[in-house]
């Protein structure tokens, strides 16, 4: 991910009300969440180690 560029909205006391993103760096932000929300969601499925995977894919070359 790039560096977060901003730009902020301040109110006329100086506090800070919002955030400007660029439309890239609001997409990947989008994707990022989307990225975590499924990992969280397969937490508990079972996991498989990576000698039976390539296991797995040499078999199924021969």
């Amino acid at each position: 991910m790039r560096a977060l560029q901003k730009q902020c909205v301040v109110e006329e006391e100086g506090q800070k009300t919002a955030v400007i993103l660029s439309i890239g760096v609001y997409e990947e932000l989008l994707e990022d969440f989307h990225d975590l929300s499924i990992i969280a969601e397969r937490r508990d499925e079972p996991t498989i180690t990576f000698e039976d995977v390539t296991t797995h894919i040499r078999s199924r070359m021969e």
